[in-house]
């Protein structure tokens, strides 16, 4: 680390500590040719994903847009905010895993509807119904008749018969 005082790059660490609730180090140095005791901080440095929108435009990914679309699709839902958070992060994980920069908003969409599709059948379809632009009934139709075939079960939809 360059000393701000004389600009030599020989120092050594006196005391290091966790800051900013363990997100970042403060390291107390001191230059070995002036003596000149300096602070640095050290944290991890994250990806800045961008979001390429359908028309082409790029923009900063925004969390909280992804985080609106799963609440506004499992409104009214018997879905925990917990669940809705765990999906969120999930997503934002696979992301971030995938050491792209920039990633297509369908390819968001995707994922989004990969989480959806197990916490919810109709938050997964209200989401799909936007997502997939239906222009008519015939459409949300075909989706429900997808999802009923893929046979898949959810935790927040409970069985509510059962063959004795």
């Amino acid at each position: 680390m360059r000393c701000p005082k004389c600009g030599s790059l020989e120092d050594k660490v006196i005391d290091s500590r966790l800051s900013k609730e363990g997100g970042s180090i403060r390291r107390r140095r001191e230059c070995l040719d002036c003596e000149t005791r300096f602070t640095t901080y050290e944290e991890i440095e994250r990806l800045e994903l961008r979001a390429i929108k359908r028309d082409g435009r790029h923009e900063p990914f925004d969390r909280h847009k992804l985080q609106n679309s799963f609440i506004k699709a499992c409104e009214k839902r018997p879905i925990s905010i917990d669940d809705i958070e765990r999906s969120v992060g999930e997503v934002i994980g696979e992301l971030e895993a995938g050491n792209e920069r920039e990633i297509t908003t369908k390819s968001i969409g995707l994922k989004v509807m990969e989480k959806l599709h197990l916490l919810d059948p109709v938050a997964y379809v209200r989401y799909a119904s936007v997502y997939r632009e239906f222009q008519e009934i015939g459409d949300f139709i075909e989706e429900i008749q997808s999802f009923e075939r893929r046979g898949v079960k959810t935790t927040a939809q409970p069985e509510l018969f059962t063959a004795s």
